[in-house]
This record gives structure tokens, sequence and C-alpha cells, in this order.
């Protein structure tokens, strides 16, 4: 990978694992949360059920692999449909809290949850991956370099998301930056929705992938949009 893509990571390590620990598990909890962060929390339930709307009902038999799965929400509702999840995160600390937070029964399924490089190819083949909202700091080279690795990982189907390139998403970063730079998280690098999709479909990689289910999710300070990559 490229040493923009090594750069940004760490960046991400750092932040999540400590700066934002703290905050990023009260957000995926149930506590109470500010106005806006109750907005990005909606956005994030309402992108984790699309996401799992994406996954068949049964997947029993089926692997999956939750690339950068925070406090492990979507990893659990996979594992109840009866997946085997591996759930990899670059922070140790939000791994801590998702097996903390694990059920004690979810049916036939069952979760390996992983601090490290959700890119590593060692993890394994899958039969679907999902990835939201951890490539959404990325140049689009850089992105679609990442989708081009997870696609060697996957035998059926990819759903990312990718922040949007809106007018509305704009004025939010203008916004952003004028919080402490101590309070500001990691930039996120919209992205148009054609130029997004060409660079796929151009990607030697991806040839063998086309363009499946999108859906745009706005809540308030979170606005994200869902892609789906299915084999040919």
């Amino acid at each position: 990978m490229s040493d923009s893509y090594l750069e940004r990571r760490s960046e991400l390590e750092t932040y999540f694992d400590r700066t934002a620990a703290v905050a990023w598990s009260k957000l995926t909890s149930d506590a109470p949360v500010s106005g806006i962060r109750a907005t990005v929390r909606a956005g994030r339930n309402q992108m984790r059920a699309t996401l799992l709307s994406f996954l068949p009902d049964d997947m029993r038999g089926l692997r999956v692999l939750d690339a950068g799965c925070g406090t492990g929400a979507l990893a659990v509702e996979a594992a109840r449909r009866g997946a085997d999840v591996t759930a990899v995160d670059i922070s140790p600390t939000l791994i801590g809290i998702a097996r903390e937070r694990l059920p004690e029964r979810m049916g036939e399924g069952r979760i390996q949850f992983i601090a490290g490089d959700m890119l590593e190819l060692r993890l394994g083949s899958f039969d679907h991956v999902v990835a939201m909202d951890s490539l959404i700091h990325y140049s689009l080279p850089d992105m679609i370099s990442m989708l081009a690795r997870l696609s060697s990982m996957s035998r059926q189907t990819i759903h990312f998301t990718y922040a949007p390139r809106t007018p509305i998403l704009a004025l939010m970063h203008m916004v952003g930056k004028l919080f402490p730079r101590s309070d500001r998280s990691p930039r996120i690098v919209p992205h148009g929705n054609a130029a997004l999709q060409a660079a796929i479909l151009q990607k030697d990689q991806l040839q063998a992938w086309g363009l499946g289910r999108t859906k745009l999710i706005n809540s308030g300070f979170y606005i994200s949009q869902a892609q789906e990559l299915v084999v040919r």
C-alpha cells in the first residue's frame, strides 16, 4: 500500500485508540449524548441496518469480514444470522470494548475479534466483506487500492461506505475546522459519486466486479453513502 495510506492509517490508530476512545465508546452505546452526536448515532444505526439489509437473512455457513468493526455492533448482528465473523479494527481499545459487549448467546454464529490491519491477506477468504465508515478518511486512489485488496479476500460481495461530495457535507467540514485541533477527528475525504464509480470500474483488480445497490443516509451531522460491489 502507498505511503499516504500508511500515514493516514497511523493517524487513525492514534485517534481511535487514544484520543477518542472514550467518546467513541459512549457514541456506540445507549448513553446520553449531545444533539450533534445524537444525529451521528442515529445515522450510524441507519447505515448499519442498510448494510445488514444487503446481506442474506440466513448466513449459516458463510464467512464475513467486518473490516473496521469498531465496537462490534454490525459483527454481532451478522453472527446472530449464523455467520462466522472475523471482526478487525486497528484500535486495540475498541476491540477490547467489542469483546466486553459480546453477548453470551448468538445462536449458531460466532465472532473472532482481531486488533490489526483489516487488509491483511492472512485473515483468509470470505463470502462477504463489510467496511462501514472505515474507508472514509482516505484519498480516492488509496480507497480504490483498499477495495482492490478487499476484493481479493471476498467471493461474493463487498459492502462499503464513503462520504459523498455534497454542498452540505462541504459546509460541515468547513465548520469542523473551527473547532480546536485537539477536538477534531481525522479528516473525512468526500468523493463524487461519478468519479468513485468510474475509478472502481477502471481498476484492473476490480474488473470482475460490478456496482450493486447503493443508498444515501442523511442524518444531521452524519452523511454517508452505502455502496455494494458484486462479483459479475
